[in-house]
């Protein structure tokens, strides 16, 4: 068994995915980071048929456990210390990949995990954006699997949006490509189911002409037969960029090819011959569903995210204070840290006044105060619908000080701080239990008042005082300064009341206030 220099750690990963299987074996230094000192690679295809059996294949299981159990010994000769393994499409889809894992589990003792989507996603993005800089850009990064491809999308490095899609290079070759030859009838049908399926994922219009990063066999292949046909095929493929035109070009002289030619193709891996052209397919329809000229191919995928995780983000050192985590966070959205100080100030105003009334919980402060500097970050994205583009940001944010739990809640109470309140027609807002449904609905009534009380982004309103009389709440909004025009604040929080008069169960009404007196100077 080799050892580690001295001061390293040995951390192995594997990725059970539905064409192949790979391990990772790293050599780590706090210091210094990763080094990759060994890579196994094989294709078992766990996938074969589960889209119409829902099982895994016999055959499959088999060549696959014989594949991790080299895996392992490889693992164990090298000294890891640390091994992560997990498991995406086909072992999730399969009605026996739960038992199979747990076999894996026992025989071979590999901590594997099955996971959702959302963390396959989540361990792609880790890996990517370790490896690319993704500063002042709109960012979609796509990973093409076996059996389903992750999206995401992100702005300025800030998760914004992710989606799994049953677009997985073996899935489709099964589902549309299943002869020797591909007939420009079952292209089509290929090209029009996938882009069915894209349009329905993503607000395309808000990722219009976004840089394009792919990860997965599919994208690196694409890279390679790219570069040989330009007679610069080498070792690195990492960072080649592959232009729409040259896509377009490879899909339909890879059509015309039976897979066995397509084994011949230099740069193409010959075990992907058969599914590549699916691979292809993908990559085609979201560059055109993105209106954009090329993709960036990246060589580190799952895998690296899953080594990243392992040892957790170096910069970020013990506890830190969750506001100060929270306030970077709307530094690094380049939000309006005046306006959101200010909008804190006066939403904190309004709860001390009102949490009586409201029957506010003990946890509605904290809430409101979260919501109060992160409502309005999805102006990263965009000014219209911001505020569901805040909810996403929230929702997909690292390094925020939030559980699970006050996560959902903030992100859900920041998007209604504008346009429509809560509503159970929101499939995340009808999820929630009734007490945390009521408390969305107060947080966020008191938030949207609160918002309109600085809706020229001005800190024009000083103060705010409430008085619950003759059957209505008046909320008075005092100027900053005498005989300043404060009428659209006024207009803004009164319009925005409906919530909180809905939660009083009385009318509010808003008002001018009279500005408070500025101190008298004390004689010197």
């Amino acid at each position: 068994m080799t050892e580690p220099a001295a001061g390293r750690e040995r951390l192995g990963a594997i990725d059970i995915g539905s064409n192949s299987i790979r391990l990772v074996v790293a050599e780590y230094d706090p210091e210094s980071g990763f080094e990759i000192i060994d890579e196994v690679k094989d294709m078992p295809r766990l996938g074969t048929r589960v889209e119409t059996t829902h099982l895994l294949d016999r055959a499959a299981m088999t060549r696959a456990f014989a594949a991790l159990k080299r895996m392992k010994e490889v693992a164990t000769r090298r000294g890891v210390t640390r091994l992560a393994a997990v498991a995406t499409s086909a072992m999730r889809d399969a009605r026996n990949g739960a038992a199979f894992a747990k076999r894996i589990r026992r025989q071979l003792d590999i901590p594997l995990e099955i996971i959702d989507g959302d963390r396959e996603a989540e361990l792609s993005w880790r890996s990517v954006a370790h490896h690319f800089r993704l500063e002042n850009a709109r960012t979609l990064v796509a990973d093409i699997g076996g059996g389903s491809l992750e999206l995401i999308g992100a702005v300025d490095g800030m998760v914004e949006v992710t989606a799994s899609l049953p677009l997985g290079a073996v899935r489709l070759t099964e589902e549309f490509l299943p002869g020797e030859r591909t007939t420009r009838k079952e292209l089509a049908a290929l090209r029009k189911h996938i882009r069915r399926t894209l349009k329905k994922a993503l607000p395309w219009r808000d990722w219009s002409q976004a840089v394009v990063i792919g990860s997965g066999g599919s994208f690196t292949n694409l890279a390679r037969m790219a570069a040989a046909r330009a007679g610069s095929l080498g070792d690195a493929i990492h960072g080649t960029t592959v232009g729409t035109g040259e896509v377009e070009s490879l899909l339909e002289w890879l059509s015309a090819k039976t897979p066995e030619q397509r084994a011949g193709v230099p740069g193409l891996n010959p075990q992907r011959a058969d599914i590549i052209l699916a691979g292809v397919a993908v990559a085609a329809e979201l560059l055109d569903a993105l209106d954009a000229r090329a993709l960036t191919a990246s060589a580190f995928g799952l895998r690296e995210g899953l080594l990243l995780e392992m040892v957790g983000d170096p910069a970020v050192a013990g506890p830190r204070d969750p506001l100060q985590l929270i306030r970077e966070f709307v530094d690094r959205c380049r939000g309006d840290r005046r306006h959101v100080e200010h909008f804190h100030t006066l939403a904190t105003a309004l709860h001390e006044q009102l949490a009586a009334a409201l029957g506010c919980g003990v946890g509605d402060a904290w809430l409101l105060e979260a919501a109060s500097l992160l409502h309005d970050v999805g102006q990263l994205m965009s000014y219209r619908n911001h505020h569901k583009h805040s909810y996403q940001l929230i929702m997909h944010a690292d390094r925020l000080g939030l559980d699970s739990h006050d996560r959902a809640l903030v992100a859900l109470i920041s998007r209604y701080h504008r346009k429509r309140g809560p509503t159970l027609k929101h499939r995340e807002f009808a999820r929630l239990n009734d007490e945390d449904q009521a408390t969305v609905r107060r947080v966020s009534g008191l938030l949207r008042v609160a918002d309109g009380l600085d809706r020229g982004h001005t800190a024009a309103v000083d103060r705010v005082t409430v008085a619950l009389e003759d059957g209505r709440c008046v909320i008075r909004a005092s100027p900053r300064v005498k005989n300043a025009d404060v009428s659209l604040e006024v207009w803004g929080a009164q319009r925005k009341s409906d919530v909180l008069a809905k939660m009083l169960g009385c009318e509010v009404v808003v008002e001018e206030g009279i500005p408070a007196e500025p101190a008298e100077k004390k004689p010197g």
